[in-house]
Formats: C-alpha cells, structure tokens, sequence
C-alpha cells in the first residue's frame, strides 16, 4: 500500500536547489532540476554517507565518501544496475508536492 508524503511548502526547493527532509525516522533529499522533482534517500547503498550534500551535475548526485554517482531519476549507479539508491516518486499537484512511499517505508 502506498502512502503520500506532503511536503511542506516551505520545503520545497526552488528550482536547482535541493533540501533535507525527514519522514518519520527516514532521511531523504528532495530536488529540483529543470523544474522536475527527484527524491532519494539520504544515504549511499555502498558506505551510508549522505548523499545531500554531493556534487550535483545535472541529474546525477556523486557521493562525498567515495565518489560514486547516480542518477536521481531511477536511483541507480551511474552506467550500472548493480547498485541502486531508494528513489521516491513525486507528484505535483498545483502548489503541493508528494512523496509516494510504501506503507512500509514511511516509519511513522
């Protein structure tokens, strides 16, 4: 079961811009690219080092740890299937943006 996760609108990020979000006990940033929003968790699958404050290029955040980069629109390493951060979906809806999650997920 999937559960929406609404954004509060002063978290929103402006366009190039990201933020911190927390859902429950869940770390997650949140972008905006070319007015497209991504969501990831907050932690590298390889080590656990965050990923929020990565080099940003495009669409691709590269982990500060190790240097591994991913591509936010699917979670996966770059050039790879083998190793994929949690990507969210979002949905827009006029002035509100959402988090979809797994019931699971969401650790309230």
């Amino acid at each position: 079961m999937t559960a929406r996760f609404q954004v509060p609108l002063e978290k929103i990020p402006a366009l190039g811009t990201r933020v911190f979000l927390m859902i429950g006990d869940k770390s997650l940033a949140l972008f905006n690219i070319a007015s497209q929003f991504y969501a990831i968790d907050d932690s590298c699958p390889h080590q656990g080092a965050s990923l929020f404050s990565g080099k940003l290029e495009g669409r691709v955040i590269q982990c500060c740890a190790h240097g591994l980069r991913f591509d936010l629109a699917n979670g996966y390493l770059l050039n790879s299937t083998q190793l994929k951060v949690a990507s969210y979906p979002v949905e827009v809806v006029g002035e509100q943006v959402f988090i979809i999650m797994e019931q699971g997920e969401r650790h309230e």
